[in-house]
């Protein structure tokens, strides 16, 4: 029987304007087992958001204890605390926090865990110090749901269920329930900033108000914890569907002993990660802790938490981080943070998973990104792990991963029984399609040519013509790499500026992006002309500059993947300038900025980033310049113990780290995390691929055929002009084949000679949806190439011609 308990319902509705809280985590855990749909994490000694049933759903805010003598002193956790936390186990996501009085009368000492088989956080807390003095302490539980991803509209009640007094929280039929293994002598549900147990403790150190509800606010659960028997115990926050659901699950959790829970949640972890890897690949590498310099922590911490990120009700669906950058100045209206797929941070996730030897959760992931797809091939930007789009931007890089990803588990013989070839068909047609101008490059802020999306592009298509000639289809196969080549052909011309002015004595090197509009069917392909604009400047400062004056470490990509050598010219050049426009110097190691003029990132004075400020050094950056170190035949051990030396001391990777002077008020130090999001799965997967780079002496994503294609003799490259109704060129050189696409079914009506002879060119068609006639323009060939279209589905002319000049 429950009962809510008759003592008045709380005043000053609604409360406050919700928060979320800090980003940079200093601990994030789940169980390994997928019967626990739950994920919390910890950030400056309390428990932060909770994730329930799925990953990308944040349910609460905080979760931390207020500490009162009743009369002198008023605690709380996060603001009034020295706080340590440290990792129970080498790879299990469990932890001990040391929360301690800065004049050493009492500590609270907790071990957070997820209960291994059910959806309720675990939080053995030990009250320790001078007997006497904490004889006197009152403890208090305070939770602040934000159920629904959202701290307004929650209710919450006090409760009595079996003769036991807990706390609870609904909304939209998602329910929490708290409760500990010791009584609570006392509960309260409050309005934060108003009623809630904060606000009464900070008045007069005592808990004045008891109140059994607070409904359709931002609310806050408060629980004074009964230690006259008992300075240990264990406090549980558990979630349901139903009431009854979140109640029992409390229950079932609390009864089993913490001890045995916490045996069980690491024999978890410690199963998976001995039986992970594949067979093969543990008989063919060696331990990459080796080739780290931390004894392998990292690593290993790395893996787990690769692991950890993915969903338990959706298999392979990897989030890109457990963390709402600079959450704190964030309220309901943001609610996708990092919590949110992109498959671009999901694909390196999983290769760098693939680089520590397992595999099974990238063949997970595969299956998801098939199943994800949309009908025209393409895939959102980002979206929730049901599939539902979050932001809507085209990306073409994001579309060409998952091809990556398939050619990637081809290439290690994975067994796959799922028919992953109609997904590569389609987005290889997107690329195709919508290229090779992107709405947004991997910074997912301007559109144009971008050196990474390129390179991405032409290494995912030279792929997917390997998996269509394998099925037999060699046209098809020839007309993907075909349209590689014609890309590929144009890198510099599309991305490489020739009037540089960052670095003197460096004229040509690539550039960030040629911005254009995609739906403008005459481009700007001049990476000597074009003004970008960059978002996040703050108020009065320039937003527009030369776009040949931007410069980003993008193009490495290109040195990845085997599309240009390591020596070429122009890319050491580009290093060159990028190392004196981007680098910044820590005690670490060195470390790179996305690139010159970024505003996202803190403010220059340590504040939080709310729409602008100043974007800082991102070590997953020092991990792609140590990669194109390895390739150069160079030693990667500065970029080893760099990346090493950005981990926090729980093993944690961050988005950002500072890199200025300290600024010790905002806890903001040189080399160390920023309030952006902490850990960034992106910079642990690139870690590790970095180590087993180096292990290999060889590039990890290295893709053989590209390589073959682009950096030999070139035999098989097609020297290619496409004319399509996204691109119509006005020019094409001699010695080229004038390739005009067209989406239906087409004859093409041309001439060569001003309309003097005209030929009728029926369209070929391929399976990517792309009809196709070429002309082949000879080296004597003056005047320009007139055509139009003649649709055959319609019957009906195109109604206008249209010119290629000769160059």
């Amino acid at each position: 029987m429950v009962k809510i308990l008759s003592q008045g319902q709380a005043f000053g509705s609604p409360g406050i304007d919700p928060r979320w809280t800090h980003a940079n985590k200093d601990g994030v855990g789940t169980a390994y087992s997928t019967s626990s749909n739950i994920w919390f994490t910890i950030w400056n000694g309390v428990v932060t958001e909770i994730y329930h049933p799925t990953i990308d759903k944040p349910q609460i805010r905080d979760l931390q204890y207020l500490i009162s003598d009743g009369k002198s002193f008023f605690h709380e956790e996060k603001r009034h605390l020295e706080s340590k936390v440290e990792p129970m186990w080498t790879d299990g996501l469990g932890y001990r926090i040391t929360n301690s009085d800065p004049q050493g009368r009492y500590a609270v000492i907790k071990e957070v865990i997820a209960d291994p088989h059910l959806s309720c956080i675990l939080q053995h807390t030990k009250l320790t110090g001078d007997s006497e003095f904490i004889s006197q302490l009152q403890l208090y539980a305070l939770c602040a749901p934000h159920l629904e991803v959202g701290g307004r509209g929650n209710n919450g009640y006090a409760m009595e269920v079996a003769g036991h007094r807990i706390l609870t929280a609904e909304k939209g039929g998602r329910w929490l329930a708290m409760g500990a293994t010791i009584p609570f002598t006392r509960l309260s549900c409050g309005y934060v900033g108003e009623s809630d147990g904060w606000t009464d403790l900070a008045d007069n150190f005592q808990m004045d108000w008891e109140f059994d509800s607070a409904v359709d606010g931002n609310i806050a659960l408060t629980g004074e914890l009964n230690l006259d028997s008992t300075k240990e115990f264990t406090l549980g926050l558990a979630f349901g569907t139903n009431l009854h659901n979140a109640i029992s699950t409390l229950f079932q959790s609390l009864n089993i002993p913490f001890e045995k829970q916490k045996q069980l949640y690491n024999e978890q972890w410690k199963r998976c990660l001995t039986t992970s890897r594949s067979a093969s690949t543990r008989d063919n590498i060696k331990p990459l802790e080796n080739s780290s310099y931390d004894d392998g922590k990292l690593y290993h911490n790395s893996i787990s938490l690769l692991l950890a990120h993915e969903d338990k009700t959706y298999p392979g669906a990897l989030i890109a981080s457990l963390a709402i950058p600079w959450g704190e100045a964030k309220d309901d209206q943001d609610q996708g943070g990092y919590h949110l797929v992109w498959t671009r941070d999901m694909v390196s996730s999983v290769a760098g998973l693939v680089a520590a030897g397992e595999t099974d959760t990238a063949v997970r992931s595969l299956i998801y990104l098939a199943t994800s797809q949309q009908e025209d091939g393409g895939f959102p930007q980002n979206f929730w792990v049901d599939g539902k789009p979050y932001w809507t931007g085209i990306q073409l890089d994001e579309v060409a991963f998952p091809i990556l990803l398939a050619w990637l588990l081809h290439q290690q013989k994975t067994c796959l029984n799922f028919d992953i070839y109609p997904m590569i068909l389609r987005a290889a047609g997107y690329l195709i399609h919508h290229g090779p101008a992107t709405q947004q490059e991997r910074w997912e802020e301007n559109s144009g040519y971008s050196p990474s999306t390129l390179a991405s592009n032409i290494a995912a298509l030279i792929c997917a013509a390997q998996f269509v000639r394998e099925r037999g289809d060699e046209a098809t196969a020839n007309f993907i790499e075909e349209y590689a080549d014609f890309l590929e052909s144009h890198i510099e011309a599309w991305t490489v500026t020739t009037e540089g002015t960052l670095v003197s004595g460096i004229k040509r090197h690539y550039i960030r992006i040629t911005p254009t509009d995609i739906n403008n069917p005459q481009p700007n392909e001049n990476p000597n002309q074009g003004t970008l604009v960059i978002s996040s400047q703050p108020p009065g400062e320039p937003s527009e500059f030369p776009a040949k004056e931007i410069v980003d470490g993008g193009f490495l990509q290109l040195v990845r993947y085997g599309i240009r050598k390591p020596d070429d010219p122009i890319i050491v050049d580009s290093v060159k300038v990028i190392d004196a426009v981007l680098k910044v110097d820590t005690s670490a190691g060195p470390c790179w900025h996305r690139y010159n003029h970024d505003g996202y990132g803190q403010q220059e004075d340590g504040s939080p980033y709310t729409g602008f400020g100043k974007g800082r050094a991102w070590p997953l950056l020092t991990g792609e310049r140590g990669h194109y170190e390895l390739a150069m035949g160079g030693d990667v051990k500065t970029y080893i113990k760099a990346m090493e030396g950005f981990a926090s001391d729980t093993c944690l990777l961050p988005e950002q780290v500072w890199d200025e002077a300290d600024i010790s008020e905002n806890h903001l130090y040189l080399g160390k995390p920023t309030g952006s999001a902490m850990p960034l799965m992106w910079a642990h997967s690139e870690y590790i691929k970095l180590l087993r780079s180096n292990h290999d002496g060889q590039v990890f994503d290295l893709i053989p055929q590209v390589a073959n294609r682009y950096l030999g003799e070139r035999k098989q490259c097609k020297s290619l002009e496409i004319w399509k109704f996204n691109r119509q060129i006005d020019k094409v050189k001699k010695g080229y084949t004038l390739r005009i696409h067209a989406l239906v079914s087409f004859h093409l009506h041309w001439s060569d000679d001003n309309w003097q002879n005209v030929k009728n060119t029926p369209a070929n068609s391929t399976m990517l949806g792309v009809n196709f006639v070429d002309i082949f323009i000879s080296d004597n060939q003056q005047q320009p190439i007139n055509f139009t279209f003649f649709w055959i589905e319609s019957s009906k002319w195109e109604g206008r011609n249209y010119t290629v000049r000769i160059s």
